[in-house]
């Protein structure tokens, strides 16, 4: 029997506090009890020749760099999608121009004394100026973007047979997640809703997942995650377009449901605690039991596609996001979140309780 798990009901509104601010020009904090975090929009001292698109995915490595994957703005003079900062915001180096309007996914993993970035690269629309061989990618690359190796495409078994009177079935990958021993858990997030997966050198395992609603089916398996707080190592999907969390076995069977999410997008996880960004205007903090503890910046727009990202950086709201997608914890428990919008947004929620 499914068993389901149930976040406790938000507040009706976010928490914003201004403390001591009577002019409102500090940083807002949000939160409550021991999970307050100062949001400081717009982190980091972008180079003039480089314009955000938008922010799709960051990490941080063992150095304390940060890692930010975005789309590029259409008149950023720089094409590059991999900016890398220090830990105090000063850039530091950048690349991925092959990956202009495509790049989604980041995912970094520290491999004996070695780190790689995993890079999950969307399908590019054929109006795109994309390499046919950098268009729905998988990409495992050095910390400078050096590719080790790369897997494109879906893999080559039945579930993706054109049928005879129609077209190939989509392939549009947004997010990977790794497992101890190496395995590799492609999303194919917005192409069609399986999961497949790989060993460590990219070579095919199995496939599961695929489009619906019931236990073990998915609408939009746009991020994922292996988690092993638990000791067992559990493969956890955000399910988005059925709006929860679904986690399955290693070999890809149904455990149970997480719900209580508007449109989760990915995870981070730091000493138990689980950060995920949601679309639909907020980022959830969960605790070592899948249980709700927070959700920051809760912008409570009416549907999850705000009109605000469209919008220039002027009309955004301090302390609310708008569509979050991407977040990661550095290594003092402060927060990063960037955001589906169209010029690009960082955030550093800096822990101060």
């Amino acid at each position: 029997m499914t068993t389901r798990r149930r976040f406790l009901a938000a507040a009706a509104a976010p928490m914003i506090l201004h403390a001591d601010d009577k002019a409102g020009t500090k940083a807002p904090v949000l939160g409550e009890g021991a999970w307050k975090y100062e949001a400081i929009h717009d982190w980091g001292e972008l180079p003039a020749n480089i314009k955000w698109g938008n922010t799709h995915g960051v990490v941080e490595d063992s150095q304390r760099q940060i890692y930010i994957h975005h789309t590029v703005y259409r008149d950023s003079e720089s094409p590059d999608t991999m900016v890398v900062f220090d830990s105090k915001g000063k850039f530091v180096r950048s690349w991925g121009k092959e990956f202009r309007g495509v790049a989604h996914g980041l995912t970094l993993r520290k491999e004996g004394r070695d780190e790689f970035l995993y890079l999950t690269v969307n399908a590019a629309n054929p109006r795109m100026a994309i390499k046919p061989e950098m268009s729905a990618v998988v990409i495992k690359s050095t910390l400078k973007g050096e590719i080790v190796w790369k897997v494109q495409g879906p893999p080559d078994i039945e579930e993706y047979k054109a049928p005879a009177d129609g077209p190939p079935k989509p392939y549009n990958p947004t997010n990977l997640a790794i497992a101890p021993n190496g395995d590799i858990y492609v999303g194919d997030g917005y192409g069609s809703y399986y999961i497949n997966q790989y060993n460590r050198n990219g070579e095919y395992i199995r496939t599961f997942g695929g489009k619906g609603s019931e236990a073990g089916k998915l609408a939009e398996p746009h991020g994922i995650w292996v988690d092993t707080r638990a000791g067992s190592p559990v493969l956890v999907v955000a399910d988005r377009r059925n709006n929860r969390l679904q986690r399955f076995t290693m070999d890809g069977a149904h455990i149970d449901f997480v719900t209580g999410f508007r449109l989760p997008c990915h995870f981070d996880e730091q000493k138990g605690k689980v950060v995920i960004p949601d679309l639909h205007g907020r980022v959830t903090l969960m605790d070592e039991h899948n249980q709700f503890i927070e959700h920051l910046g809760d912008s409570n727009a009416p549907n999850w596609n705000n009109p605000l990202r469209n919008q220039p950086r002027d009309k955004f709201i301090a302390g609310q996001f708008i569509c979050p997608h991407g977040a990661c914890f550095d290594h003092a428990g402060n927060i990063f979140v960037v955001e589906w919008v169209e010029v690009g947004r960082v955030t550093k929620l800096r822990k101060v309780a």
